[in-house]
This record gives C-alpha cells, structure tokens and sequence, in this order.
C-alpha cells in the first residue's frame, strides 16, 4: 500500500511516498481504508518537534491524526463496526507510529467512530481535532453542560475568537446547534463572511474599531464563555467582556507563548481559565464529544466548504508535503489529503 512517512524531525521535505504492507487489525482493532485524510496544525508541529533531527518517538512516522474511510478488516472481538462501515477516525496517529496519511491504518477501535449515512467523507476528515476540541471548549463552563445537544447552551452567550480556523468553525457549528447566541472575531472581510457562512450570529472584526465595544453591544451582560486561540493577545479582551463567572477556554496561544492575567479584575468577576488539549482531555470527555458530534452530524449541524465557512484545499497523497506546508503556512479552511485514488 501507499503511504506517507518520515524518520526525522523537519520541514515537510522530510515527509516520503512509500510503500508498506498493511498491518492486521489484533484484538479490538479495526482496519480503515482511508478515503480522506485530515491535516491539522498538530501534525506539522509533531513532524517539526523539538527541532529539525531530533529523535523521534518511533523509528519511522506515518502521520494526521484525522480521516474517513470505510472499515476493511476487524480483529477478533470487535462487535462494534464491521467490513463496509463508513467510519471516521480520531486520534489515529497518537501515541502510535502511523496515522492516517496512507491508504490503509489500524487503529483501536475506539478511535473508529461509524460516519451517519449521507455525510461525505470530507466532513468525515474535518471532525477529529476540530470538532472534538471545539466540544470540549464549550462544555467546561461551572453550570453548563457536560455534552452538547439541541438548546444545552440555549440563553448563553459564546464568543468564538478566530471564527474562520477549523477549531472556530466547528465551535461556531456546535454552539449554534445547542442554542447559544455566537458571536466570533476575525480579522479580515473574507474571514467575517466564512464566519457568517459557518453560523455566527454576530461577527466583529478587531481590526477595525473597538472590538470590545462591538461585543457588548450584542452581549450587554457579558460572554459566558470564550472559545480561546489566541489567550495571550486577547487576555485584555476577554477580561472586558467576560460576564461574572464566565469561563475562558483556552485551546491554543497563536501569536504569544505567554499569558498575563489581571488577578485582581479577574477574581472580582469569578472568572475560570480553563485549558483544552484533546491529548488529555480524559476518556469521558471524548466520549461525550464523539456522541455530541454524531448527533450534529445526523441533524446536518456540521457541513464544510466554502458555503458552510469552511473552504477546502485538496492534495493528492503524493503531495503530502504541500498540504502539510499549507497548514504550516495558515491556510484558511480545511487541508485534505485524497488518500483513495
């Protein structure tokens, strides 16, 4: 079979086509015939790691960690899916050597979720990291809901910063299916219309204006949570607009590794910093999310594409590299990879 690998640390230069046979699924495994594979910041920042040749974790790398295809073997025991399923996967290169850049991976079952029929392949690849993130961001606020459903969120208000990544977009999705009122800051006209595209209801450019004022002007009580890609930078932000007891969810730092608090502004608000890594999330959380995320997937609460504010950037297997320098580069939307020829 075809696959993508590596067997150092580096620019995607180090990422080569070759050929591997497949491995049969063991006991509680599945074996996926990947259609689309998924690309994420984490799978360029895994492939970098500390530096270029360092060592790595295994002596050679297949990566992404997202992806949809169709089961084509089962190991024994395994009751949950079967061969022909249409399934999508999470978490496919984590704590293991191969992930989902190749045309066949084995994977616990666990991490094999079942695709709801009528859903494409891309959506498929576009959930993982994103949608399961996003999930975890929304639900981890004092009072609210441990899983999402329709009107869950219902009478809270959520601002979204960075509505047009995949992580926003998906954040966007899931709040407006479970009721909440979303609003989302980008930086430019073309990211405000994918935004709008995607669900929000209220899209404020922090390039131009006040940015806080725009928000209180559509949240006169204030954020009850904050969907956070940018903690450091937006610190100041999102203190002001935070309403009393809100929650910040923290699930990246673009443009800063630091973050610097107002202990004291904070404290008088009862303001919780929450931070989000899907690595560590723990089991009950991801398996809130996977189930929430099916039933968005069923009511049609997660398109991507352009029309759903979600544009998509398509590479063929054998162009792994560029859909991985794509990512590195901030490509606006989903980069996916065609795995199945």
């Amino acid at each position: 079979m075809h696959a993508i690998a590596y067997t150092r640390t580096g620019d995607p230069t180090v990422l080569r086509l070759v050929e591997r046979e497949p491995v049969d699924p063991g006991p509680g495994e599945v074996r996926v015939r990947i259609a689309v594979s998924g690309v994420n910041p984490t799978d360029w920042k895994s492939r970098r790691g500390a530096g270029p040749g360092k060592p790595l974790a295994f002596a050679e790398v297949t990566p992404n960690q997202d992806g949809a295809g169709v089961v084509d073997a089962v190991g024994p025991a395994v009751t949950e899916l079967a061969v022909g399923d249409r399934v999508w996967v999470l978490l496919a290169q984590h704590e293991r050597p191969t992930g989902t850049a190749q045309q066949l991976t084995t994977l616990p079952v666990e991490r094999v979720i079942s695709l709801p029929d009528g859903i494409s392949f891309d959506v498929g690849a576009s959930l993982g990291v994103p949608a399961v993130t996003a999930h975890r961001a929304l639900t981890v606020a004092e009072g609210g809901p441990e899983r999402l459903r329709p009107g869950a969120l219902a009478g809270m208000t959520v601002l979204v910063a960075g509505g047009a990544g995949a992580v926003g977009h998906a954040a966007i999705q899931l709040a407006r299916w479970a009721g909440a009122t979303v609003v989302t800051t980008v930086s430019s006209p073309e990211k405000a219309e994918l935004a709008a595209a995607a669900g929000a209801h209220h899209v404020v450019n922090y390039r131009e204006g006040d940015a806080a004022a725009a928000i209180r002007a559509v949240a006169p009580g204030g954020v009850d949570v904050v969907v956070e890609v940018a903690a450091g930078l937006n610190a100041a932000l999102d203190l002001e607009i935070a309403a009393t007891r809100a929650t910040v969810a923290i699930y990246a730092n673009s443009g800063g590794g630091t973050v610097a608090l107002d202990v004291r502004a904070s404290m008088a608000k009862n303001l919780r910093y929450q931070y989000v890594l899907l690595y560590t999330v723990g089991d009950a959380a991801r398996a809130a999310a996977v189930a929430a995320v099916t039933d968005a997937l069923r009511d049609g609460a997660l398109p991507v594409g352009r029309g759903a504010g979600l544009p998509l950037h398509r590479f063929p297997l054998e162009r792994a590299a560029d859909a991985h320098q794509a990512v590195e580069d901030g490509a606006v939307g989903k980069v996916l990879i065609d795995v199945l020829a």
